[in-house]
């Protein structure tokens, strides 16, 4: 089985594999101060709960956009993992991968390894033009042509950065869920009015920006699809006309295909 995992500002996202099989799934607090033997207890009891042998886990990718934490667990696979492993473990990085896609930005290295799976896992699949939408701490654009490269994308702060900031950042605004949409799009009262701001605010920036990226992206009319992942992506789709899938699991299915391919197997 293969162990993938996911570190993000927010949460740390892992998955086992058997096969393409997907046979178990954790999401956990990405904690930076967190040691390496911390980590090890806590997947133990997460494997033991779950009826899993950790001697039957024979490959470890990681991709991780905290470099503290990104020490802890390569520490934890060195520990923990590295006696079964058949394959050394695969830490997602520009350099690591280079075989696999063709980065045109002005620093590669700077690119976060999940950015860079999203974009080989949506590749493979559709072999096209493509806008790939991350929503989680920050939301991510990232481009790819027809012929894997890599070209860029944006950033701009995420849904919980933008919630967090009208709460703390005034005296009257309260913390309010974004998981039920208000009657209308004009709120006639607070909550509803923030929630408007939120879902159809993103929903229409989103709409904009893509359309913007894909003049850039297809000058003469290409053909380019506009897929959608991370924590958020189901909340801002349906208020979107450009989102045309979202794949909340695009990130672990890459990391699983990137490793069969890293190694051939």
């Amino acid at each position: 089985m293969l162990f993938t995992i996911d570190v993000g500002n927010t949460h740390t996202v892992t998955g086992l594999f058997d096969g393409d099989t997907l046979v178990g799934q954790w999401r956990l607090k990405s904690d930076p101060d967190r040691p390496n033997d911390e980590l090890a207890i806590r997947y133990h009891a997460l494997f033991s709960m779950a009826d899993i042998n950790k001697a039957d886990i024979d490959g470890v990718i990681l991709a991780s956009v905290v470099p503290a934490l990104e020490s802890s667990w390569i520490a934890c696979i060195n520990t923990y993992f590295s006696k079964h492993l058949t394959n050394p473990p695969l830490v997602v990085s520009a350099e690591s991968i280079s075989s696999q896609i063709k980065i045109l930005t002005d620093y590669p290295k700077e690119v976060g390894a999940d950015r860079l799976v999203n974009a080989i896992a949506a590749w493979e699949q559709y072999r096209q033009n493509l806008i790939i939408i991350d929503f989680g701490t920050a939301i991510t654009f990232d481009c790819v042509s027809a012929k894997c490269e890599y070209l860029g994308g944006t950033i701009l702060p995420g849904i919980a950065i933008s919630l967090d900031a009208l709460s703390t950042r005034t005296a009257k605004l309260p913390r309010i869920d974004v998981t039920t949409p208000p009657p209308h799009v004009i709120g006639t009262n607070t909550v509803d009015a923030m929630k408007s701001g939120i879902l159809y605010g993103y929903g229409a920036l989103i709409d904009g920006l893509t359309e913007k990226i894909h003049k850039e992206l297809c000058p003469n009319g290409e053909p380019m699809r506009v897929l959608a992942t991370g924590g958020m992506a189901h909340l801002i789709a349906p208020f979107s006309k450009r989102i045309e899938a979202v794949d909340t699991l695009l990130t672990l299915r890459g990391l699983n295909l990137l490793f069969h391919k890293q190694y051939d197997i």
